[in-house]
């Protein structure tokens, strides 16, 4: 039995920019609704928590050099 399960508290959700519009622009490499690339997305749940704050913030400008 793990910890969370005997304390009863759940482990937090992943953080994750993903909002379900999941198409990988080709010209970019980047995917339209988060702005992550392929890369990031396969890798996202076995990066640390630093690692995915990171990326988080540089994708707003990502999404807004995209679209330009």
């Amino acid at each position: 039995m793990s910890n969370d399960q005997k304390t009863g508290s759940a482990a937090p959700p992943m953080e994750s920019p993903c909002n379900k519009t999941c198409t990988i622009d080709l010209k970019s490499g980047l995917c339209i609704g988060c702005g992550r690339t392929r890369h990031e997305i396969g890798i996202w749940s076995s990066i640390s928590s630093a690692d995915r704050r990171r990326i988080m913030a540089e994708l707003p400008a990502r999404l807004k050099s995209s679209k330009s």
